[in-house]
């Protein structure tokens, strides 16, 4: 790449970027931005019998720093949860669990101007799928509005965010708290 004297390379975007059509594209280096957490077997529906699988979280940079200053998500906040399969069987591995196969991969993303309810969420038709269009309200807007500590993020699992939006007292204990019946 050539670029002209005193031009600085430009940095890649880690805020969302969609299509003409209005889906969003799958960026394409989430694994180089902030990790927030993991869990194992996370259901918010009806409890399984199953490990289930591995979920990791990660927001983009520029978002995260935003949230460390105030302890709020700025405008086109983007999170990518990454679905993993579970495995406890292999190599040297004699008890536990440890991640394998990439299983699924969605987005979460604030769009002030974009969304009329500010945050839209995502799926990834394939674990290599290129772009995702936002899902129907219901399907994880509500839950996310009904419990998400802070937002409509689910602070409540990311240990390291906590304690910062508590700081700023954007931390909502009683929907952090609230549990879901059975579906």
């Amino acid at each position: 790449m050539t670029l002209a004297r005193g031009q600085a390379p430009t940095a890649p975007s880690d805020q969302p970027q969609v299509t003409k059509d209005n889906k969003l594209l799958r960026p394409a280096n989430y694994r180089e931005w902030i990790y927030l957490s993991s869990g194992l077997g996370m259901e918010y529906g009806k409890a399984r019998n199953d490990i289930g699988q591995f979920t990791n979280v990660f927001v983009a940079p520029s978002a995260y720093r935003q949230f460390l200053a105030t302890g709020r998500w700025p405008n086109k906040t983007m999170f990518v949860l990454e679905e993993r399969t579970a495995s406890s069987r292999g190599s040297i591995n004699k008890s536990g669990h440890y991640q394998t196969e990439l299983a699924g991969l969605s987005a979460s993303v604030k769009d002030e101007n974009r969304f009329p309810e500010k945050w839209a969420y995502f799926s990834f038709p394939s674990a290599e799928g290129a772009s995702a269009e936002a899902f129907p309200k219901p399907m994880c807007w509500d839950c996310h509005h009904e419990h998400g500590a802070v937002e409509n993020t689910f602070v409540q699992f990311y240990p390291t965010l906590k304690a910062v939006a508590q700081k700023f007292g954007t931390y909502d204990a009683t929907k952090a708290a609230k549990e879901t019946a059975d579906k």
